[in-house]
């Protein structure tokens, strides 16, 4: 590596480790809010850890000066540059799109620091967990979503199949009831039936 090459590098390096101030750290939580959708306390949570890996700057008298991270945070709260609800509305719409129910939206909810009324209000409701669960086994194949069934395989291989399959979509969050439901159904209709029942009783 040539020496200018070298020169940049340890530059660049220099620049990241330096102390922070109350500037580069609101300059920090304004780069981060940018680039991330977040809480109130993922922010503080990446406010905090950046201060211990570069530590704070020294005043004119040699001290540590104080940096105010939850003043920072609940400023950009009230400037509205974070938005739990809109977060936990924004997540929970996510995952269900992916195929997860509502314990895994409550535990993601839940990590990233949203309060709990907050969670309770953004939890998805009774249609969209049970849209989420005929997703995940449509895009894994369970139940009637297989390609074929295999009349000749062995009863105990069948059970242990099913099994895995339910651990499966109980990981992914979604209700035991719905689980049965969909890995039960002889037919894809009949979770199209399932699914449209929800939705006609009006609990999206």
């Amino acid at each position: 590596m040539r020496r200018s090459e070298r020169g940049k590098k340890g530059a660049r390096k220099e620049r990241k480790s330096r102390p922070l101030d109350e500037t580069s750290l609101r300059d920090l939580a304004l780069s981060y809010v940018a680039r991330f959708s977040t809480t109130g306390a993922k922010l503080e949570q990446y406010l905090a850890r950046k201060i211990r890996e570069r530590g704070v700057a020294e005043d004119e008298d040699g001290r540590a000066r104080d940096l105010d991270v939850t003043g920072t945070v609940t400023r950009f709260i009230e400037l509205g540059y974070i938005d739990d609800d809109a977060y936990a509305r924004g997540r929970s719409r996510d995952l269900t799109a992916r195929g997860y129910g509502a314990r895994r939206v409550e535990q993601a909810l839940w990590a990233a620091g949203v309060e709990e009324q907050v969670r309770s209000d953004n939890a998805p409701a009774e249609a969209e967990c049970r849209r989420a669960a005929a997703l995940l086994a449509k895009k894994r194949r369970f139940g009637p979503f297989a390609i074929a069934q295999d009349e000749d395989m062995p009863s105990d291989q069948r059970h242990k199949q099913r099994e895995k399959q339910v651990a499966a979509m109980l990981r992914a969050g979604h209700l035991y009831e719905h689980v049965r439901f969909i890995l039960d159904a002889s037919a894809e209709d009949e979770i199209e039936e399932w699914l449209e029942e929800a939705e006609d009783d009006g609990d999206f």
